[in-house]
């Protein structure tokens, strides 16, 4: 998985895991696409910035300074969507 995905899918679970803190299963995804960040892309010093409209993500690779920018709807477009449905509530 490349790493605008990953960083996409891991930002998008964290902030299902940060309002849902007993969803055990948004937590094991959390930490699964964390792994990846770390392991597979070798990302340090994560920060998340939000400044509408957009979330900015630093990081370092490799001592380089970089960041990548999402938008905030399609970020929480997850969560609103678990809420949203009866069955996970």
């Amino acid at each position: 998985m490349n790493l605008q995905d990953t960083l996409y899918n891991w930002l998008s679970i964290k902030k299902v895991y940060e309002e849902r803190q007993d969803d055990m299963a948004a937590k094991d995804t959390f930490e699964f696409f964390e792994e990846i960040l770390r392991d597979d892309h070798h990302l340090e010093n994560i920060s998340i910035d939000k400044k509408p409209p957009m979330y900015i993500v630093s990081y370092t690779i490799e001592g380089e300074e970089q960041s990548k920018q999402f938008p905030i709807e399609l970020i929480d477009a997850l969560y609103e969507s678990i809420e949203s449905e009866p069955k996970y509530n």
